[in-house]
C-alpha cells in the first residue's frame, strides 16, 4: 500500500496511569492518512511488546515498534522504547534507537520530543503530555512549543498529576484539558 505524504505528527508522552489513557486515544482515531503518531509510554522493556499488541488488536491503524532505521510513514502508530530519536535523511524521517541505560527513563520522552522539534516548521505537530510521576517530557514539550508545535496536557484531574503539572508550569501556550477533551482534540487534529 502506498502511503500518503506525511503532513502531521502527534507525539504522546506518558508514565504512571498512561496505558489506559493511550488506549482510549488510539481506539478513538479514525484511519490515519497523512498523520503519524509516536508514543513514549514509560514501561519496562519486557512489557512493551504486549502493550503494543494490545493497541494493535483494537486500533483501526497499523501499530508497530519504533525500530532503529525504520522510516516513519503516514498512517502508522509507533511505540518507542529506550533512547529513541527522530532524524532526517534526505526526504525521510526515521528512528534512531538504542537501549536506555538502567538509570534513565524507558523510553526517554524528553529525548524523543526534543529530537522532533527541528521538524515542526515542515510538519504540523502536536505534543501531548499525559499522566505520570516526575517531569520527563516537559523540556522536550517546551522545545516543541517554542518551535511552533501545538502542545496539550492534562488538567489537575490526571490520574497522576506530576508530568502534567510541570508541563502547565513550564510550557508556554500549552492547552490544558481533561482526557476526554484531549482525545477529541487529537482526533480532530489527525483528520
Amino acid at each position: 500500500m502506498k502511503h500518503s505524504e506525511l503532513k502531521k505528527f502527534v507525539l504522546i508522552g506518558a508514565s504512571t496511569g498512561g496505558p489506559g489513557q493511550i488506549e482510549k486515544i488510539i481506539n478513538s482515531l479514525n484511519p490515519l492518512h497523512s498523520t503519524a503518531v509516536v508514543i513514549a509510554q514509560h514501561m519496562v522493556d519486557g512489557f512493551i511488546p504486549s502493550f503494543m499488541n494490545r493497541l494493535k488488536n483494537s486500533s483501526k491503524n497499523s501499530v508497530a515498534m519504533a525500530e532503529n532505521s525504520k522510516i516513519i510513514e503516514a498512517g502508522n502508530i509507533y511505540i518507542c522504547s529506550g533512547h529513541t530519536q527522530i532524524i532526517k535523511n534526505m526526504s525521510h524521517l526515521y528512528f534512531l534507537h538504542e537501549s536506555a541505560p538502567k538509570d534513565t527513563y524507558n523510553p526517554d520522552i524528553n529525548l524523543l520530543f526534543s529530537s522532533f522539534s527541528a521538524f515542526t516548521k515542515e510538519i504540523e505537530t502536536m505534543g501531548v503530555i499525559l499522566t505520570g510521576i516526575g517531569e520527563d517530557g516537559v523540556n522536550g514539550c517546551n522545545a516543541l512549543s517554542l518551535n511552533g508545535a501545538q502542545c496539550i496536557t492534562e488538567n489537575a484531574d490526571a490520574i497522576v498529576d506530576g508530568m502534567p503539572s510541570r508541563a502547565r508550569l513550564v510550557v508556554a501556550n500549552i492547552k490544558v484539558s481533561g482526557i476526554d477533551e484531549i482525545i477529541k482534540t487529537i482526533r480532530e487534529f489527525c483528520e
